[in-house]
This record gives structure tokens, sequence and C-alpha cells, in this order.
């Protein structure tokens, strides 16, 4: 079966980078749309960024520019560079995988989850 499990999470002041990895099994991955999305305290689930199985990529506004995302097809990773740093940056970053492109007419759907890693940026 599908899992995905998440690392790299952290605590770091404003400014820092942090990068995230999700190690995939249980699928083909390279033929797969993979995504990160993060859930603040009090708000609901956004999706950061996206990256579709032919390499083409997405990312919310508020993240453009500091953050890149990545994906190794060999060993089934999937990564996110977070650079310059913000407390409103602080949630919990999941990975996401799904057969067809996560972000699509302006919706973000997928199909599978990991359990998440816990990034806090203090001011």
């Amino acid at each position: 079966q599908v899992q995905l499990v998440e690392s790299g999470g952290g605590s770091v002041q404003s400014g820092g980078s942090l990068r995230l990895s999700c190690a995939a099994s249980g699928y083909t991955y390279s033929s797969y749309s993979m995504a990160w999305f993060r859930r603040a305290p009090g708000k609901g689930r956004e999706g950061v960024a996206t990256i579709n199985s032919d390499g083409s990529t997405t990312y919310r506004d508020s993240v453009k520019g500091r953050f890149t995302i990545s994906r190794d097809n060999a060993n089934y990773m999937l990564y996110l560079q977070m650079n310059s740093l913000k407390p409103e940056d602080t949630a919990m970053y999941y990975c996401a995988a799904h057969p067809t492109p996560i972000f699509s007419g302006g919706y973000y759907y997928a199909r599978y989850w990991g359990q998440g890693t816990q990034v806090t940026v203090s001011s």
C-alpha cells in the first residue's frame, strides 16, 4: 500500500532554513503527482507546492521565491527546501501523492497522505 513518511521538521528562527523530506513507497512513484501541504494552528489545510510527473511545479504565492519543491524518482523521495522562513510558515507540513496532477483548475486534491512533520518558526 502507499506509504508516505515525512521528516526534517523542527524549530528555527525567522530567516532560517529547513529541508523537509518525504520517503514514498508502495506505488510507481515517478508517475505520480506529489505535493506539500500545511495546516497552521486554527486554520485549514492549504497547498504549498506541487510537482508533477513531468517535473512541472506550482507554488502558493506566499512561498514563491523562498521554497523549492523537488523530487528524486530513483530513490522515491520528495523534498521541500524552505529558506527565509517566517513565523507565518509555522504549521504541520504534509506530503501527498495522487496519480493525476494534485493542483488542477485552481483546486488541490490528493488521495494519499503522510502523517506530517512540524515546522515552528520563532520571531
